[in-house]
């Protein structure tokens, strides 16, 4: 490998094309890592080289990036509504997916101090995306694994965004408010005997945070059936699910007497996220 950053990331591209669909970007993230800088640092300055300690560090990630290990555990973040999460094999890897349930729920005609809570939240990317945009809503965030509450706790203080509460919950079993204007979720949801559970990224990721039984729609129902008893009249239920799942979750719903039953397709089209209204 030439020690310059552009010889680097031309030696470590070709070897990532089998493991990534962007095995440059994949190169780049790792090698910025490495310098502590910005994406265009690599453009403005191909010819600056590593010290021998950088170089050392960038074949180890390499290495691990070919063994399949995701970039956001090699680097410890990602990226998520514009702001950086940190993350470890505890929690799902946010997903630029998800962020169509961000901007669903910023869309939604919620009072300035509306009341949120958010199920699983994992790293806390939904929760404290939304205090980013909305700081008067009062937003509490559960998680039932312990590891992922001090990590979503982590990144609450990094960023600054103390007002949301963060505690450990089995989905609804602490949460001791019954009048949320908006619940929100991105629960489990393949299917456990889903082939895809031994492909890519997912591979390092908790299982229990990805699939579910009923074929995936056990959490689904587990919540959308529970969500009644803590939302306030007309409050909204959000939860993303499968793309293949929008039909079926959107005839529970209704079965379960929300209103206004609606699904959210994703930036590539797919149906993401499904939502309804409370009653009044």
């Amino acid at each position: 490998m030439r020690q310059t950053l552009a010889g680097a990331i031309d030696w470590a591209a070709p070897q990532l094309v089998d493991v990534s669909d962007t095995p440059k970007l994949d190169a780049e993230v790792m090698l910025l890592h490495i310098i502590h800088k910005q994406r265009g640092y690599l453009y403005t300055w191909p010819d600056e080289r590593l010290a021998s300690e950088q170089v050392v560090d960038y074949t180890k990630m390499v290495h691990r990036r070919v063994l399949g290990t995701p970039i956001a555990h090699i680097v410890g973040e990602r990226e998520f509504w514009s702001l950086p999460f940190m993350v470890n094999p505890t929690t799902l890897i946010p997903r630029p997916d998800t962020e169509i349930l961000v901007e669903t729920a910023l869309n939604l005609p919620l009072a300035e101090n509306a009341k949120v809570l958010d199920l699983g939240t994992g790293t806390g990317a939904i929760a404290l995306s939304l205090a980013y945009e909305k700081s008067q809503w009062q937003i509490t965030a559960v998680d039932k694994i312990i590891e992922a509450v001090a990590l979503a706790k982590a990144n609450r203080a990094h960023l600054k965004l103390q007002q949301v509460e963060i505690i450990k919950s089995d989905w609804f079993d602490s949460v001791t408010c019954y009048d949320f204007n908006l619940i929100v979720s991105n629960p489990p949801y393949i299917d456990e005997t889903d082939a895809h559970l031994d492909q890519g990224d997912v591979r390092f990721e908790p299982q229990s945070a990805l699939t579910a039984g009923e074929a995936g729609f056990a959490d689904l129902y587990h919540i959308a059936s529970s969500a009644r008893d803590y939302l306030a009249p007309g409050g909204y239920l959000l939860l993303e699910h499968g793309y293949e799942q929008a039909i079926q979750l959107r005839k529970k719903m209704i079965e379960l007497g929300y209103e206004n039953v609606a699904t959210v397709r994703d930036f590539g089209s797919n149906d993401r996220c499904t939502l309804g209204r409370f009653p009044r």
